[in-house]
């Protein structure tokens, strides 16, 4: 990667901010890229009703690509999701109901639209949804027209399959076929709208380059894969999760001070690569900002924050947050405008425990967890350490209806009493 010397802005711009991973034809893409006439996808399962943090590197390369004067092609998998993608897990995925995924597909698009430019023009994004030709298909003609081309010994050797029966957990005969429609969906968007180029994290490639066999045995033009490292933070977490669950990207699953506060609290190793690919600073600025050390790194961290936020959610919103953070930190008063979570009054004068609490709020994803951390010295409400497990809420630990939860330094939650 480092002796290639792209042509094209779009490879320029994907290659010195680190989104490659590996790339079928480096040089093959460069020159359609450079054309101006790159049309490229990518596919995103609608298993929740949101995608979380960990689908940003995508939709950055799928922003980038439009921003570079090339189409992006976001396609919704109304279809694969029916089958479920095997790669990556241990055990077959939840079968959802076709009502749970046009939900969770309706609620997902939102997302797409603070990133790209939707339209009928050149370089206008066009949203699409495999479920369109894959819930039409014939089977027996599927098999006579597009099985012929797959070999079994090739499909047993990818990853997503061979790691499932090395460790004999079941593979089921749908999930066996995943790949297969992920690769027609392939050769149906360059049917459909001349596309060439699908993009994908590492743990995809082995279904986007079976894609471009069966392309290349169906007659399509060349067609190429890109996928971009799978990322994992300095201390080896994955990207998207945190001790209370995922960092959804939709602000009704995830408060948008909590997405701010996600960023504000990256590790210190990751500043400098999260600002390069969930930013779109000038790579000037990122330099600049890379040279902070010690406490300045802080402010590095804040911009970060702020950034990534103002992408997803707005400045106004951004600012909101970085403002509530200030307030809360730097000058130790309640801001009102923390996430809240409701509970009944008839809870409190009960005396909910301590450790269902800061369930409730969200903070803690069990109360094993709750208790640990207050073992630890992790928790305090209203600013004051916990030491008893056993602890109960009453009206005292309440300022004017609100109490507020706290993780470490940087988490909060108000609990509001209705």
């Amino acid at each position: 990667m480092s002796e290639f010397q792209p042509k094209s802005d779009f490879l320029r711009v994907l290659t010195e901010r680190g989104f490659i991973h590996q790339c079928s034809d480096l040089a093959g893409l460069d020159e359609k890229a450079a054309s101006g006439d790159l049309i490229a996808y990518i596919g995103f399962d609608c298993t929740a009703p949101s995608l979380h943090v960990g689908s940003m590197l995508p939709i950055m390369m799928l922003h980038w690509l439009q921003k570079t004067g090339n189409k992006p092609i976001p396609l919704m998998g109304g279809g694969t999701t029916r089958v479920g993608d095997p790669s990556g897990k241990d055990e077959s995925r939840k079968m959802l109901t076709i009502a749970q995924i046009d939900a969770n597909k309706e609620s997902i698009k939102k997302v797409f639209e603070k990133f790209l430019t939707f339209g009928a023009g050149k370089t206008d994004a066009v949203m699409t949804d495999n479920a369109e030709w894959l819930t039409t298909l014939n089977y027996i003609d599927f098999l006579r027209d597009v099985g012929k081309h797959f070999s079994v010994n090739r499909m047993l050797a990818m990853d997503s399959v061979k790691l499932r029966l090395e460790r004999e957990h079941e593979l089921s005969f749908i999930e066996f076929n995943y790949m297969c429609l992920q690769a027609y969906d392939f050769v149906e968007l360059n049917r459909r709208y001349g596309c060439l180029l699908q993009m994908g994290g590492s743990d995809q490639w082995g279904n986007i380059v079976t894609g471009l066999d069966l392309g290349r045995r169906m007659g399509t033009p060349q067609l190429y894969a890109l996928t971009s490292p799978l990322l994992t933070t300095a201390s080896g977490a994955k990207m998207g999760k945190t001790a209370a669950g995922a960092v959804w990207l939709n602000a009704d699953m995830l408060p948008v001070y909590d997405y701010w506060q996600y960023w504000r609290n990256a590790e210190d190793a990751d500043v400098v690569r999260f600002l390069k690919l969930f930013t779109t600073l000038p790579m000037d600025e990122i330099a600049r900002l890379a040279a902070l050390q010690g406490a300045e790194l802080n402010e590095a961290k804040k911009v970060l924050a702020n950034e990534a936020t103002t992408l997803l959610h707005g400045r106004e919103a951004a600012e909101l947050a970085a403002e509530t953070a200030r307030k809360t930190f730097e000058e130790g008063v309640l801001a009102d405008s923390l996430p809240t979570v409701a509970v009944a009054a008839s809870e409190v004068a009960s005396g909910m425990g301590v450790l269902t609490a800061f369930v409730k709020a969200g903070l803690t994803p069990s109360t094993g967890e709750a208790r640990r951390q207050i073992k630890g010295g992790g928790l305090r409400l209203n600013d004051s350490a916990l030491t008893d497990e056993r602890y109960a809420l009453s009206d005292k630990d309440f300022v004017d209806g609100f109490a507020k939860l706290s993780v470490g330094k940087k988490k909060h939650v108000l609990l509001k009493v209705e």
